[in-house]
């Protein structure tokens, strides 16, 4: 059986109501994600947190910085998986510049099945990485969400037309 592992990408609270850039049913999502993470746990299938991180050095306007609130990952999608390894990554590719690749290996994964936020950004660019191709990655759709639906159906479609398997959680676990 290929050993999975299941990324969860940036439910931090900056993408919520209260945070400084609030994306399309956070909410939902994150309780999708409690749900796949669930059933991950209970198949022995690691989870692994993915946490962005923004220098304050590189000015106003932007979010997720160093050390505040709103960078942290959302309390409840923590608490699924306390125990979990977090990835701290800079750019929307969680490969670039990151421990993941190191971490997949140890942990013998083959396959990665990717959820989170942003569908068009840090998603997308994390299944089409280069680094992520020998691990065959799936993105549970329902998992993912962004800025609002038209954004999330463009990324679903780019990442499709690349090879990039969309599975519901009824399915990627079945």
């Amino acid at each position: 059986m290929t050993k999975q592992a299941l990324i969860v990408i940036d439910i931090q609270n900056d993408y919520f109501e209260d945070g400084k850039y609030p994306l399309y049913q956070p909410k939902l999502t994150t309780a999708k994600n409690l749900e796949a993470m669930a059933i991950a746990s209970e198949k022995n299938i690691p989870i692994i947190h993915v946490q962005h991180l923004v220098s304050p050095e590189l000015g106003e306007g932007l979010f997720f910085y160093d050390d505040s609130e709103g960078a942290e990952i959302h309390k409840d999608i923590m608490a699924a998986a306390p125990s979990s390894p977090v990835i701290i990554k800079r750019h929307a590719d969680c490969f670039e510049k990151t421990n993941l690749e190191e971490l997949l290996q140890d942990m013998g994964v083959e396959e990665i099945l990717l959820t989170g936020m942003m569908t068009h950004n840090c998603v997308t660019h994390t299944a089409l990485s280069p680094a992520a191709a020998k691990y065959n990655p799936k993105i549970i759709e329902e998992c993912c969400c962004t800025v609002d639906p038209i954004a999330h159906a463009l990324a679903v479609d780019s990442m499709q037309v690349r090879g990039i398997e969309m599975l519901s959680i009824e399915n990627v676990f079945a």
